[in-house]
């Protein structure tokens, strides 16, 4: 049996609830929160220069999530988030969905929805940016388990007028909207009308929020503009091949700098909402809240440093991102979980804090970290394994990451034995060492870096052939539908 098929097995063995019942309340309320292109170092806490006072709250009131991981970009980070599994495995790892992309997650796998509807989450939310799929509606949230949707298909819509390839991208359920306000206002206080909406049932909620923000295209309100004039310019530009810090002169680098800073600035004031709404019904000792970014913030732009590398890229820049969870009297208060977390993590151990007894789904790559998250575990051991190949198979980056080390690969696919090997490029670092990947020990260590590079070659090797395709291909001559609107029944 293939080694990743085992440790899916394991994995699914070991997240399955009520091997362990944690000490807890019965179903808590589940509010995820989602930024996107949101730097390492784009958070206060994280010491950060711009101010991110009620993101920084969850990490104080709960626990900052110290070696969180998530895929190089949106899409694939948003599929292992509800299904708990490497997309790669359904073929959405490879590149995000854009506007011109047919197809979307496959409708076969089950979602966070789905698992929470059959015990009882009567009111499934999602409010933002799906970004899973947009050609059909069997693709639709509102498909994929969840009982209400507001947001957009796509990824970087015009926060002002909602528009995305001249045609405006923003719904409420099916249907078109036509709301007028700032794209992330516009999440926040639809998702804290449905938090007070559901407060007081009987029966618990999950509020998944999506935010577009900081994401291009670079807009800010206004009134936010002036707070961020002085914000230096953002360092570590392509600090992974070419090690190359990005030079202070560059003006229109350092002017969406400044434009990020703001934006993150109503990112925070959207999360200060929504743990308002929560405190001020009553319900936060029932609620878990979990704040992660998407990915790396982008180079040059979102600040990742001390880490290595940016968005879309498997360095530690992109893919290791600020996290922070929260649960009054459940996770102990202004702790730092130091074991590696991920995405993938979500499902499995959601599953356990809503008590579901059985999963009808796929094996689950992702753990259930329940006790690591509230302090009975203070370690865990795990393999996490990382791709992205959104600019074509020439040029595909895929690690394997241990708790004490990381190996990654930069060039030709990996599984084509034809290809030059010699353009392939390879790093082995002492991750839990060295988390700025400053130091390439692959030559002091080859039989290791020999090992863990079968295992790479076996998780490329799991990406059906109907993968989404590299992210340009199709995008001459698009032209989006009217309103978005979706086919299918």
């Amino acid at each position: 049996m293939p080694t990743l098929l085992v440790s899916a097995l394991l994995a699914l063995s070991a997240c399955t609830p009520g091997t362990t019942e944690p000490d807890v309340a019965a179903r808590p309320n589940i509010v995820i929160l989602l930024a996107d292109d949101l730097g390492w170092t784009d958070v206060t806490f994280h010491g950060g220069n711009i101010a991110t006072p009620n993101i920084d709250r969850i990490a104080a009131e709960g626990a900052e999530l110290a070696r969180y991981y998530v895929a190089p970009v949106c899409s694939p980070t948003r599929a292992g988030l509800l299904t708990g599994r490497y997309p790669i495995r359904y073929g959405s790892m490879r590149a995000v969905y854009p506007p011109w992309r047919e197809g979307g997650m496959d409708v076969s796998e089950l979602t966070i929805a789905d698992v929470l509807a059959e015990v009882g989450y009567k009111h499934r939310g999602v409010f933002g940016k799906w970004h899973l799929g947009h050609t059909d509606k069997k693709y639709h949230p509102l498909r994929r388990g969840f009982t209400e949707f507001y947001g957009h298909y796509n990824g970087a819509v015009d926060y002002f007028t909602h528009e995305r390839e001249g045609e405006v991208d923003w719904h409420d359920g099916f249907e078109p909207s036509s709301d007028q306000g700032y794209a992330t206002d516009l999440i926040a206080d639809r998702a804290v009308k449905f938090i007070r909406a559901h407060a007081g049932d009987a029966e618990p909620f999950l509020c998944y929020v999506p935010f577009n923000a900081p994401h291009s295209p670079f807009q800010a309100k206004e009134e936010h503009l002036p707070l961020y004039e002085d914000l230096p310019p953002a360092r570590g530009f392509f600090q992974g091949l070419q090690g190359v810090e990005p030079s202070s002169t560059n003006e229109a680098r350092h002017r969406n700098r400044k434009i990020l800073g703001a934006m993150v600035h109503s990112l925070d004031q959207g999360v200060g909402k929504i743990l308002d709404a929560i405190d001020q019904t009553g319900i936060a000792s029932n609620t878990f809240v979990l704040f992660s970014s998407d990915n790396g913030g982008v180079g040059g732009i979102g600040e990742n440093t001390p880490l290595r590398g940016a968005k879309a890229s498997v360095f530690e820049g992109g893919i290791r991102v600020a996290a922070a969870a929260r649960w009054p009297g459940q996770i102990p208060l202004g702790q730092k979980i130091e074991a590696p977390l991920a995405n993938i993590d979500i499902l499995p151990t959601v599953m356990r804090l809503a008590g579901v007894e059985r999963f009808h789904g796929k094996p689950l790559d992702g753990l259930d970290v329940v006790d690591v998250l509230t302090g009975r575990q203070d370690s865990l051991e795990r393999e996490l394994f990382n791709y992205i190949g959104q600019t074509g198979p020439q040029s595909e980056q895929i690690s394997y990451m241990t708790n004490d080390w990381k190996l990654v690969v930069v060039g030709p696919i990996v599984t084509d034995e034809t290809a030059d090997d010699a353009l392939r490029k390879r790093f082995l670092f002492k991750i839990s060492e060295d988390m700025a990947e400053e130091h390439n020990v692959l030559d002091e260590n080859r039989e290791l870096a020999n090992s863990m590079y079968e295992k790479v070659k076996e998780f490329r090797a799991l990406q059906p052939e109907d993968a989404v395709v590299p992210y340009n291909e199709g995008r001459e001559g698009f032209q989006a539908p009217p309103h978005w609107e979706l086919p299918g029944e």
